[in-house]
């Protein structure tokens, strides 16, 4: 699944290259669409002349690529490491590009997935060396951590930047709108870990920089406790188990039946994080009902 976004509005124009600051440079991944809105955002961070490239966007993007190499040129710069977010191609698709036409013997990072086994096919055999939680790179101007944020992708993390008090947030949180996610009770958990951080700024995998981060975490975790609260409540008020397909009919009454499956899916992500929670039970034929003590 790639970084669904379910829009709240069309943001400014986000230029090909932007300094953001001192210590980072915002490269966009040149590959627009209604799933990655303007493009990826790639970011080459640090102060010296040796970086750390984080995400690199689609494969075979030419102006990404030379976009890329201009950046680096006029500034002497080489890259020490490419880190990637999670495994989704818009964000890891380019790699091989940037390796063979960039930065030869550059090591390349990622966090493994929990979901499946991979294989390095899928990322066209580059090496890749295995991240960790808690992990720390330290480069002229920058110290990053590696903080793993599981939910939108099992292997997803973000980055904090020490310096600026800064979070790289991948597509856990997107510059605009917001995002999907495969495991919803795992997602909430690491937006709650990412609140902790209490950042200054988050710059996202998509979308521009977001500059109120907690206000924003606050609206992610709110959106999804108020559908949450609302499935609760159906399930208590009906009399029998209901399918998920039943809760989409009646908690999205003014959606078109076009995306009612779009809209079921969703909700079935909220009824999984339920389960865990021990707060609905699922029964036979895709049916739910509310947890209660004498159901036991």
């Amino acid at each position: 699944m790639l970084s669904l976004v379910v829009r709240s509005r069309m943001s400014a124009i986000i230029p090909n290259i932007t300094k953001l600051t001192s210590r980072v440079t915002r490269i966009l991944g040149c590959n627009p669409g209604p799933m990655t809105l303007q493009g990826t955002n790639t970011y080459l961070i640090g102060t010296g002349n040796r970086r750390i490239l984080l995400d690199t966007g689609d494969a075979h993007i030419p102006q990404y690529i030379n976009n890329l190499k201009a950046v680096l040129n006029k500034n002497k710069i080489l890259l020490e490491h490419i880190i990637v977010t999670h495994w989704h191609h818009d964000h890891v698709g380019g790699v091989r590009d940037v390796i063979e036409t960039v930065s030869p013997g550059c090591k390349v990072w990622k966090y493994k997935r929990s979901d499946v086994e991979e294989d390095q096919k899928q990322y066209n055999c580059v090496k890749l060396y295995e991240l960790s939680d808690g992990q720390t790179f330290t480069i002229e101007g920058a110290t990053l951590n590696v903080i793993h944020t599981p939910g939108h992708a099992t292997d997803h993390v973000v980055l904090q930047l020490k310096e600026e008090n800064a979070v790289f947030s991948g597509d856990c949180i997107l510059g605009e709108g917001t995002a999907v996610f495969e495991d919803l009770y795992t997602y909430i958990n690491s937006l709650k870990i990412i609140q902790s951080l209490q950042p200054s700024v988050i710059y996202p995998g998509h979308g521009p920089i977001i500059t109120d981060p907690i206000e924003k975490i606050t609206f992610y975790i709110q959106h999804r406790t108020q559908r949450e609260n609302e499935i609760i409540k159906l399930l208590h008020i009906s009399n029998e188990s209901i399918t998920s397909l039943d809760i989409v009919k009646s908690l999205y009454k003014n959606t078109p039946e076009s995306l009612h499956q779009a809209a079921k899916y969703v909700v079935e992500l909220h009824l999984k994080k339920l389960l865990k929670e021990n707060r609905v039970i699922k029964e036979d034929n895709d049916k739910w009902k509310i947890f209660l003590k004498n159901n036991m």
